[in-house]
């Protein structure tokens, strides 16, 4: 753990029960990422899209790794209730601003657990009649698919667990930290008993 890592480990106040992903992996995962994406769109028109907020620290990281010309756009989902987030269901609350027929599209993901949301805006998308369509992921969580999508890159497999950090949060908390850590069963129940009241 570096000595960054170890000041932001002691400010959460111990939530975090272990470190999955040190701030170093992750960043030579990017990069090997981002070397592999350059290789694969060499002379194609690349759009990059993510998704608004947890995408944020990744796609960051990612679009400066890859050494292409590209743009990049953004969605922002929202789910209507726990239950239809549990059937893919949500609504579009920032569409693209960038038309995406013909072009390359380059799909990015935080983390793909269900796959039932991605699911559901890789179909909107494919109706707007890209060239090409890939899914890039940093974190995937495959012990909770529900439909099996392609997923072209993948940084990490997760295992089932509540892991926060790198854009990944709880209660949208955690977000900020280099590293992806497993958060301790106590910070789960305080965060209910203080939303309780």
């Amino acid at each position: 753990m570096s000595p960054d890592e170890r000041s932001q480990y002691q400010e959460m106040g111990g939530d975090i029960r272990e470190i999955l992903f040190s701030a170093q992996q992750i960043q030579d995962r990017i990069q090997a990422l981002g070397d592999q994406i350059t290789q694969d769109y060499r002379g194609k028109d690349l759009l990059v899209i993510g998704v608004l907020k947890g995408v944020t620290f990744f796609i960051a990281d990612l679009l400066r790794a890859i050494h292409l010309p590209l743009e990049v756009d953004f969605l922002a989902v929202a789910s209507y209730s726990a239950e239809a987030r549990n059937q893919g269901l949500v609504r579009l609350v920032k569409d693209l601003e960038t038309p995406i027929n013909g072009r390359d599209v380059l799909f990015v993901e935080d983390m793909v657990d269900t796959g039932l949301t991605l699911n559901y805006l890789l179909r909107s998308l494919r109706m707007r009649q890209p060239a090409s369509l890939q899914v890039c992921t940093l974190f995937n969580k495959p012990a909770r698919r529900l439909i099996d999508t392609p997923i072209k890159y993948v940084g990490f497999d997760l295992p089932d667990l509540f892991v926060v950090g790198y854009g990944l949060d709880f209660r949208e908390r955690y977000r900020n930290l280099p590293f992806v850590g497993i958060l301790k069963a106590q910070a789960l129940q305080k965060a209910g008993k203080n939303s309780a009241g």
